[in-house]
């Protein structure tokens, strides 16, 4: 068939279309799409860019605090252990709050002690932390072949965050992983198919789930599965946290299934009174919300690294669920209208990432978010996804 050059009257519409289909986009819940996936991604480009880890490696060379500081708690943890034998399952089996938990705390924390190692591995240049790090991925990348039971979905989430940070360090910044396309086989085969269909569970599900998703994308150069996790991701989060410009009511993810007020203050615990900052688990606990503005922290942050930067369509979000769960998590008095008039506190160790994108890169005033994550400091882990943010992320402009 012959292939005839576009006239001016036919350029012009592929122009409208073009226009109007952008349009429509914007219009998505969540604000549909910047742009398309990277032309080519980065690397090392999960969570942490070889810029960020370059300053990372200067500071603590140099002693700088809050960085060496930082760095020698992660030294001294359990995850850094030369001596640390991994612990593989073929079939990893996880039900509500890991129970059964057959390899679920195994599987999370070999996949953070193999991030540790790499992190090791780039400050120090001794090899012996990359050997560490590769020990631990080719042992579950040889024997891993499924999850299973309720927490399947999560599991693979929390476990499928960390495989990719660690694997993209030491695949582009080491030489000498002989069975890097072996463990390239196990995120697309065993962790891919597990999260990239998204959860209409409590939204921290999801958010984890997209943000491996993502991390795994990245580590695979898989364009359609990364524009697919990012637009399921931006949708959850205009859903998980509410800003008074969503309405009376907060926003939902398309087929939720959510239809009636009734239904909605139901998924969001309860709660029937609805103020910016305030999260979809935020009368559920402080420690599931946690999980959930991280995964929104770390999807963004991997996004700007990827020069696609999301943090302008989730910024006033992730910045206000920061704020808004500082201030109460710092013992300000919960009003009656809030939760009952009770929180269940423990936001854990997931501020530093939000808040040096926002406040220390973009220059936004966060007053409550800057008190908790200073007086956190050094930040460590939370031994599911969440590991090291004071000495990664901690004033890190890069």
């Amino acid at each position: 068939m012959s292939h005839r050059s576009q006239g001016p009257l036919t350029k012009g519409v592929f122009a409208l279309v073009a226009a109007l289909v952008a349009a429509l986009l914007a219009a998505l819940p969540g604000g549909g799409r910047a742009e398309a996936a990277p032309a080519a991604f980065s690397h090392p480009g999960v969570l942490v860019s070889r810029a960020q880890l370059d300053f990372v490696r200067g500071k603590v060379q140099a002693g700088a605090q809050p960085w060496k500081g930082a760095y020698d708690q992660m030294m001294a943890s359990k995850y850094a252990s030369q001596s640390r034998t991994p612990k593989p399952r073929a079939v990893v089996e996880c039900g509500s709050y890991s129970n059964p938990n057959y390899g679920c705390t195994d599987e999370r924390e070999d996949a953070i002690a193999a991030y540790t190692n790499a992190l090791a591995w780039y400050v120090t240049r001794d090899a012996k932390y990359a050997q560490k790090a590769i020990q631990l991925m080719d042992a579950w990348s040889a024997t891993i072949t499924d999850h299973t039971n309720s927490n399947a979905p999560l599991q693979t989430g929390w476990a499928g965050s960390v495989w990719p940070r660690a694997a993209e360090i030491i695949r582009y910044t080491y030489t000498g992983w002989p069975n890097v396309n072996r463990f390239a086989t196990m995120l697309r085969n065993v962790y891919l198919p597990e999260v990239i269909n998204g959860s209409k569970s409590n939204g921290n599900w999801e958010l984890s789930m997209m943000e491996a998703a993502v991390g795994i994308s990245v580590f695979l150069d898989d364009r359609t599965s990364y524009d697919k996790a990012v637009t399921r991701y931006l949708n959850r989060v205009a859903a998980y946290v509410y800003l008074d410009t969503d309405g009376s009511l907060p926003r939902t993810v398309p087929g939720s299934g959510l239809d009636t007020r009734d239904e909605i203050v139901g998924y969001w615990q309860g709660q029937s009174t609805f103020v910016t900052g305030l999260t979809q688990e935020t009368c559920r606990d402080f420690t599931h919300t946690g999980y959930g503005i991280s995964s929104i922290s770390h999807v963004a942050e991997t996004s700007r690294i990827q020069g696609e930067d999301l943090y302008p369509q989730v910024g006033e979000r992730l910045r206000q669920a920061l704020g808004f769960q500082s201030k109460y998590q710092r013992g300000e008095a919960v009003p009656s209208w809030l939760c009952g008039g009770s929180l269940n506190l423990g936001l854990g160790p997931v501020t530093e990432v939000g808040y040096n994108a926002l406040h220390n890169r973009l220059g936004i005033a966060m007053t409550n978010t800057q008190a908790l994550t200073e007086s956190q400091r050094p930040a460590g882990s939370n031994n599911l996804f969440v590991a090291w943010e004071t000495l990664t992320h901690g004033d890190n402009l890069s």
